[in-house]
């Protein structure tokens, strides 16, 4: 199972999106300093903001390009406020046919 995640530092008012099989293994290693010497070390702590589930990895990585290409604060807010936008952002990069 595959999820996008979002991620929030209060630090750097900045959302961070990624991929993962693993969302919490994933959120620890960006508090911990395993993804040291880049950009998400600089946003610790960072939370949980937003977790989609995905049906395979192909469309979790299309999620997450679509999120990342509309650069927008308020789309992502969207995203966690109105689950019928999610449900059609899923809907839109399904894998099944």
């Amino acid at each position: 199972m595959w999820f996008v995640y979002i991620l929030y530092s209060e630090k750097l008012d900045k959302y961070y999106i990624g991929e993962s099989h693993d969302v919490e293994l994933r959120l620890n290693r960006h508090n911990t300093g395993y993804y040291s010497n880049k950009w998400a070390e600089k946003g610790k702590p960072w939370v949980l903001y937003l977790k989609m589930k995905c049906t395979s990895r192909s469309q979790a990585l299309k999620v997450e390009k679509h999120i990342k290409s509309m650069k927008s604060k308020k789309y992502i807010q969207n995203l966690k406020k109105y689950e019928e936008l999610r449900a059609k952002l899923l809907a839109r990069f399904s894998t099944q046919t």
